[in-house]
């Protein structure tokens, strides 16, 4: 499975924007059907109507309009990343990509089918969405493999880092939780009162549950009630909601139900042992991770583009 730190963040953030933009923000607009060569990239087409379509999704996420050249060169880094391909071997990237794609629809809480359409009402087509999804994939894998020992940060770098950015300072109380998912089954499609009957059903199995060697069967032997296999979950992992969801949890306890795509899911603590992995530590890796990311993609594309033969029409 391909790593994806380097380009979640974006991703989600840009999902989150088209779905709470408005169908207005395009009003009108339908895809041309222009398909004129506008630029070659060793040989790989941009047309007109990548470039609009590119455009559109832009400005779905930023809420502007973006100057024609930014897209056209956006584009080019894409195909350039693509093109790796050729080069190196990656197995399942088309799977990685699928999965990366429903996974960007599960959080906005809708399935990719349901995804897609959003994006065709608002004239974005979902394969403009999964082609940027697989040149960043592609992208991200390459270069952690080519500069792997430039994202190993040792704990005194990161202690430093963290002390010259606060003196002095402490750090969050952090803990990694082994946590069993039990999810009460509703079946797509199901009214709201589906909803309410489970999350009825979850609160009893809550007053019920002491303890995760009793609570377990005891969940299992309920009807369309699937209990997961345990998940190790840090601290620093967390968002900050469900970190405080879990800090006021008794171990062995369940947290409170979460309605889901799938149903109504409740997390049994079943262990919590301290970790040294502080959130603030977390925060100052991840920005150090970006920084080296962010210097050895500008120079390699920086290569690509001199080697590459890209003629304008």
């Amino acid at each position: 499975m391909i790593e994806l730190h380097a380009f979640t963040k974006p991703l989600q953030q840009m999902a989150a924007a088209i779905l709470v933009a408005g169908a207005a923000a395009l009003a009108g607009a339908t895809p041309s059907g222009a398909q004129g060569v506008a630029v070659l990239v060793n040989g790989d087409p941009i047309t007109a109507f990548d470039i609009e379509q590119r455009s559109r999704l832009i400005q779905l996420a930023s809420h502007k309009t973006p100057p024609r050249q930014e897209v056209i060169e956006e584009l080019i880094a894409e195909k350039l990343k693509i093109q790796l391909l050729r080069r190196y071997n990656i197995d399942g990237i088309d799977k990685d990509v699928d999965n990366a794609y429903a996974n960007m629809a599960r959080r906005m809480r809708q399935s990719p089918r349901d995804f897609a359409q959003q994006l065709a009402k608002q004239g974005v087509m979902s394969e403009t969405v999964k082609a940027r999804i697989k040149a960043d994939l592609i992208w991200n894998q390459i270069i952690r493999g080519r500069y792997q020992s430039s994202f190993q940060f040792s704990d005194r770098d990161i202690t430093a880092r963290l002390n010259a950015k606060n003196p002095g300072g402490t750090t969050t109380e952090s803990f990694d939780y082994t946590l069993r998912p039990i999810l009460f089954v509703v079946p797509r499609g199901s009214p709201p009162a589906a909803y309410q009957e489970r999350t009825k059903e979850a609160e009893a199995l809550r007053g019920r549950f002491q303890n995760c060697n009793d609570g377990i069967p005891l969940a299992r032997s309920m009807r369309y009630v699937a209990v997961r296999p345990p998940v190790v979950k840090n601290t620093a992992d967390l968002p900050p909601a469900l970190r405080d969801i879990l800090i006021k949890t008794e171990m062995g306890r369940l947290t409170p139900p979460e309605t889901t795509l799938q149903g109504v899911e409740v997390y049994a603590v079943c262990g919590r042992k301290q970790s040294d992995n502080a959130p603030e530590k977390k925060e100052i890796r991840d920005q150090m991770y970006s920084e080296a990311f962010e210097t050895h993609s500008k120079a390699l594309m920086k290569e690509l583009r001199s080697q590459a033969m890209i003629e304008y029409r």
